[in-house]
Order: C-alpha cells, then structure tokens, then sequence
C-alpha cells in the first residue's frame, strides 16, 4: 500500500506560525480590552450626554417664569457663594497649613491631624446645627439671655450663613494641599530667603506662597467643585442655586426636561472650573521636593496666637457640632429611635455597599487597561470613566433618570408591563452613585497597581502560563491595600450622599441621608441628630485614611 510521505515541517514555518498566533492573541486582547473600557465609558458618560441633549427640547413657558425669577437670583447666589468660599477656605486653609507645617507651638502636632477632621462632616450636617445653635431659640443665645445678656447676633438664616458654612466644610481640602506644598519646600528654602535679608513674613508672600500656589489653587477648586455640587446645605439655608433649582424644576414643576436644561447649564459652569483645575495641575507637576522636617521657633505671644487660631477654627468647624449632634441624640433617642431606623440603615448599608462592590470591579478593570494598553485613546476613556466625580448629583439623577423612565414607557407601550418597573427602583440609584463616585474608588487602584513594577510582572510570567494564577499570587497582593481604599471610601461617599438617593428613590425608600433632610426641612434639628450621627461616625474613615497618606508624604 503506498503511503504519502510526511514532508519535513521547517522550524522556521513554526516559529513564524506560533508568532502570528502569539501575535493574533495579543490583538485580539488589545480590541477586548480597550471595547470593555470604551463600553465603561459611555456607561459613565450617557447620563451626561443626555442632559446636554435636552435643549433639544424647548419648554418655552416654564423658562420664561425661569428666566424672569429664578435664573437671575440663582447666578447672583452662585457667585457669592464661590466668592466666599474661595475666599474664606483659602485664607483659612492656607493660614493653617503655613502654621501646622513650618512653627512648633503648643498643640500643633495634635493640630496637624485634627484639623482635616471637619471632613467627616458633611456640609449639610454642618450646616442644620450651625443654625440649631445660633438661632433665637439655640444654646448660645438662650446660654447668654440666662446670663442676663442680651444679644443682637444676626441671623444666620441666609447666604451669608451658607457660605460661612460652606467655608469651614470645605477649608481642608485647601489646608491638605497647602500643608502638603510648604512641608515639601522645606525649612532650607525659607532660610535662604532669610539670609537674603527678608522678614519671615516677606519669606511667606515672596517666596512660599508663590511656590505653594499651585497645590492651594487645587484645593480651591476642590472646594469651588463642591460647592457647586451642594445640596442639603444650601437647602437648609433656603438659598437658591443651581442644585435646588434643578429640584424644584422636578419636583415642583413637574417637568424633568426643565431640570435637565438647567443641569446642563451646571455642567457648563462646572467644565470650566475643570478647565482650571487641569491647568493649574499641569503647573504643578513634581517640581517641589521634599524638605526637612525641622520646624521655626516663633516668640511666646505668637505661639499662643497660632495655638489659638488653630483651636477656634477646631472648635466651630467640628468639635462643637459633634458634641452638639451628640448631646441633640442623646435627649431625642428614645423618642426618634424605633423600627423605621432599622429600615434606614438597612437601606443605606444595601446601596453603598452594591455600589462599593461595582465601581470597585469597573476600577480593577479600567486600571488594569490603563496599565496594559498606555495610548492616547486609553487615557482619553479612562478620563471619560471618571468624569462623573465632577458633576454634581442632582445633574446625574437627572441624567440617569430620563433613559430610565423613557425604556419603562417603551416597556409599557409594548405590553411587557402595566406600570414603571425600574423608575424609582435600586437600579437607578446604582447607575447614577456609580456614575458619581466612579473615581473615589479608580484613583487608590490606579495609585497602587502603579507599585506593581514591570520586573515583577516580567518575573510572575516566567513563574506560571496561567493568567489568573499570576493575578492571584503577584498582582492582587500588591493591589490589595488600594481596593480595600477604594471599598472604604466609596462605601462612606455613598453613605453621605443625598441628591441622587432623594431625586431617584422610590416613595418610602428612606436613608440616613433622606432621613435628614426630611427631619431638617420641617426645623426638627434635634430629631435629624442621629442619623446625621450615624453618617459622621462613618465619615471619620476616609478621614483616616486620607491623613495617614498625608503622613506618608509629609
């Protein structure tokens, strides 16, 4: 029988076929990968994209009333309110941070840490107990009546009292940055200054400040963010600005398309504050180093002026208000606390931990993708995934909620179902916490999966063929301590955010958060006590966090 003889296979035709292979798998990889980070990223991108389209749709009776009433009032509160932030959070967080980083005084190494913990707060915890406090009827003015001591301190009841508040919320984002800035420059820096013939004062405008100025021009962009974001805060104030405008839009008016339009003018004003702040980054850059640890000795008189201006600003920003919630708890827990309070923290442990346990898994992803595939279209994505952060809640409850109410009508016109199954459902609540808060939980990945050297990954690919085994025995030890960050502190953001959880919860479906700002929206101080008890307990984790990375780098 005659056989076909096996013609001999060249080693170069199997190494050259084993390349196309090899070469065919890492392609397809590439397009996998960077498709699950594109689809990622119009995920976090929609709701955006959606408010921006709803000026396609003209409402021309309502933005006539909104134009005439509403838009003037709500962009001169705006302005003022930025004004005082950047300008009450920049004086004092800078202030600090110069006397913290650069002077030994007494209680400075106790002030260093404490001062970050206002943090814990939120704004419009702070912001109800603030006017518990000072209103007619408040501890200070019946404590000095008492006393036989009549007052005229003025109502706090208004813009003025907002910003205030505003102010001392959100001062350590400047005092970490500031502090970060001077601790770096070093003592040898200023004491060059010094040997130039210039004053410890001059040292400070002339040559400190100037080099800080753009780590504290970051903080205030934090706090400016922030401040445009704001909801319960100016709620509790009874100031109009875009946040509340957008909710009256849609809970008064009725009219979703309105508030989509007026979230869209947010996003304008918010675009251009991100404009500045990837400016003023850029001009940050690494150019500062790290200094020496040593400290100035100041005169006595000085000292106790440091010690007493870091103490005032403890004090009102958050030892009183934390005392205050706790002595309001005490005399209301037994009248406030019942079955319902098991119903809210119930609700508020489920959606943060859902939405911890989601943005972590998409962080993973998105980190790892940046890592494998650094090109130009990859960072543009992963800046795409994590543009959520900067716009405000209220625009992406909005943004959220309209696909979701259109694909229920299309449901119901289709006869799937008699009735909206996924408006005010936990889903939307996800999509748009997820959306928000998207980077709270990428940046600590992203950080430490940057530990991860090549050689390391170079040596954990010699160890083992199997991809999983080297995720499990290389990479996730070493990216551990980031995704425990990242669950933590998305955890406490969404367990302290209210807009979203508001806007888009189903009637009855209360959390901590709704709790309060029901309790404050009817005056009852005493009774939103605990549960904004609660939500600062939790707060004081990422605080912790955020100042043992500070001690790291400081």
């Amino acid at each position: 029988m005659m056989t076909t003889p096996k013609l001999p296979v060249r080693q170069d035709d199997t190494v050259n076929n084993n390349q196309a292979v090899s070469q065919d798998h890492t392609v397809g990889k590439r397009i996998t990968s960077k498709s699950v980070l594109g689809l990622i990223s119009l995920f976090m991108l929609v709701p955006i994209l959606i408010v921006l389209l709803s000026w396609t749709q003209p409402v021309a009776d309502i933005w006539t009333h909104m134009r005439e009433y509403v838009l003037p009032q709500v962009l001169k509160n705006t302005a003022i309110l930025l004004l005082m932030v950047t300008t009450i959070s920049g004086s004092i967080g800078t202030a600090l941070a110069w006397v913290t980083s650069m002077y030994r005084f007494p209680g400075q190494r106790f002030f260093s840490w404490a001062l970050m913990l206002p943090l814990a707060i939120p704004a419009y915890v702070l912001a109800f107990v603030t006017i518990g406090i000072v209103d007619f009827s408040g501890p200070l003015q019946t404590g000095l009546r008492d006393m036989g001591i009549s007052t005229a301190i003025p109502s706090v009841r208004n813009i003025w009292g907002a910003g205030l508040v505003l102010s001392l919320a959100f001062y350590p984002y400047v005092y970490l940055l500031a502090r970060q800035a001077f601790l770096s420059q070093g003592r040898r820096a200023i004491e060059a200054g010094q040997m130039l013939g210039l004053s410890r004062s001059r040292v400070f405008f002339r040559l400190a400040l100037p080099q800080a100025l753009p780590w504290i021009v970051g903080g205030l962009l934090l706090a400016t963010m922030e401040t445009l974001a704001d909801f319960g805060a100016v709620s509790v104030f009874n100031v109009d600005t875009f946040t509340t405008a957008i909710y009256k839009a849609w809970f008064g008016f009725f009219s979703l398309t309105t508030a989509a339009q007026l979230a869209a003018l947010l996003i304008g004003v918010v675009f251009i504050v991100v404009l500045f702040e990837q400016y003023w980054q850029a001009k940050r850059g690494n150019a500062i180093s790290q200094g020496s640890n040593r400290r100035f000795e100041a005169s006595k008189p000085a000292k106790w002026a440091m010690s007493l201006l870091c103490t005032v600003v403890f004090l009102i920003a958050f030892l009183i208000p934390f005392l205050q919630l706790v002595y309001w708890t005490a005399m209301n827990f037994r009248q406030d606390f019942d079955a319902r309070y098991i119903g809210f923290v119930t609700n508020s442990l489920l959606i943060a931990t859902m939405t911890t346990l989601f943005i972590a898994v998409l962080a993973i992803i998105i980190a790892w993708v940046k890592r494998q595939y650094p090109d130009k279209s990859t960072k543009l994505m992963t800046t795409l995934a994590n543009l959520g952060y900067v716009v405000p809640g209220t625009v992406l409850a909005v943004g959220v909620f309209i696909p979701i109410a259109w694909l229920d009508n299309q449901l119901i016109s289709f006869g799937v179902t008699s009735h909206q199954v996924l408006s005010g459902s936990v889903i939307v609540m996800l999509l748009a916490l997820s959306t928000r808060f998207m980077t709270v939980s990428f940046q600590p990945v992203d950080r430490q999966l940057q530990r991860l050297t090549v050689n390391q990954e170079a040596a954990a690919k010699l160890l083992s063929d199997s991809p999983l085994q080297r995720w499990r025995q290389v990479v996730l030890p070493v990216l551990s301590p980031g995704v425990l960050t990242a669950l933590l502190m998305g955890f406490v953001e969404v367990m302290k955010e209210m807009p979203i959880t508001l806007m888009t919860r189903r009637q009855g479906w209360d959390t901590l958060a709704v709790r309060v700002f029901e309790m404050t929206s009817e005056g009852m101080w005493g009774r939103a006590a605990l549960p904004s008890l609660l939500i600062v307990m939790v707060g004081l984790i990422p605080v912790w966090i955020l100042l043992r990375q500070s001690d790291r780098t400081g």
